[in-house]
């Protein structure tokens, strides 16, 4: 960094800058562990000399609370993946639930941008197809932070939610399902080729948040690539040119996941720790009647604060299906 030429290629500089930053933070992270422990080993010392049992106690609980976030970092140190460093799509769609299952997508974005926001993440809204009553068919969004796409890889998958229907005027018991689909947003070190003759590229009106000028004019892209089927959208600017570009990234993401994941069932090396998104395929459940319970069904971790949960405590469940998914890589 200190060579003369070293902004003379500024992507290049700046990909190092982001660099030396993360590595700092490590090396920070890991001088700020040490002088935890250290302190506390010199205060549970004293407290045991003197017979000091609630310091004692204080200090025992101070070492396991440090115990509990090396187990983090240490997980942490493992999304060493060629994109886990990377920002995320984060897509959600409703299934099978009708309004019930719209509903349930709006509480599934909400929960992810609580949780990012508890991170120190930022989110930004790409795309949404309003539910007929209340709620969301469909929405994408990107989650940008720092391993944004390594934290939350494990969370494609169904989704299933068990509560008493605020839409039912009987107070029935409905099960909804929404898929929850994560693609990492692909950075100029992974090259993706994509041909035009593949593409098929449509606008259309947006219908979703934007202001009244995004909803007069046919600013929104949707583009189709026609080998793989794989669809996506943009309608968050008003500049159809800036939409396309966007949709273009989410697109390369697709196709890149897709690569992913073929050469993960080619090794072999997920075996159980990754569920196929499909209808049959639950990853996690979500009871608020008759009691309240959040349980991951690959992991069988389990919370009896649903709630909380919805509010955007999922660091539990995500580090439990990631240790599992490294295991299996193993």
């Amino acid at each position: 960094m200190e060579a003369p030429d070293f902004w003379d290629t500024p992507d290049k500089a700046q990909t190092m800058m982001k660099e030396k930053t993360s590595i700092s933070q490590g090396l920070d992270l890991i001088n700020s562990l040490e002088r935890d422990l250290e302190d506390n080993l010199a205060l549970l010392e004293m407290a045991e000399s003197e017979s000091d049992q609630a310091e004692t106690e204080t200090a025992e609980a101070a070492i396991f609370d440090l115990q509990i976030r090396v187990q983090r970092q240490q997980l942490d140190s493992l999304l060493s993946g060629e994109a886990d460093e990377n920002d995320c799509f984060l897509e959600v769609h409703a299934g099978a639930g009708g309004t019930e299952a719209q509903d349930w997508v709006e509480m599934l974005l909400r929960m992810y941008c609580r949780w990012a926001e508890s991170r120190g993440y930022k989110t930004e809204w790409i795309e949404e197809s309003p539910g007929e009553e209340a709620g969301l068919k469909s929405a994408t969004l990107r989650i940008k932070g720092e391993k944004a796409y390594g934290w939350l890889k494990t969370e494609s998958g169904i989704h299933r939610l068990v509560r008493i229907s605020p839409f039912d005027s009987n107070s029935r018991r409905h099960t909804s399902f929404a898929s929850v689909g994560i693609y990492p947003v692909i950075d100029d070190r992974i090259q993706i080729e994509i041909e035009e003759k593949d593409l098929r590229i449509d606008t259309y009106r947006a219908s979703g948040a934007g202001g009244q000028h995004v909803n007069k004019t046919d600013s929104a892209v949707r583009i189709t690539h026609l080998p793989t089927g794989i669809v996506v959208q943009c309608q968050n600017d008003r500049s159809q040119h800036r939409n396309r570009a966007e949709a273009m990234k989410m697109l390369k993401s697709r196709l890149y996941e897709l690569e992913i994941q073929k050469r993960e069932e080619a090794a072999q090396a997920e075996m159980s720790t990754r569920s196929e998104i499909g209808w049959g395929h639950q990853i996690r459940s979500y009871v608020l009647h008759p009691y309240q319970m959040v349980k991951d069904l690959r992991t069988n971790v389990e919370k009896g604060n649903a709630q909380g949960v919805l509010d955007g405590d999922l660091d539990t469940f995500l580090e439990a299906s990631l240790a599992m998914h490294v295991e299996g890589k193993k």
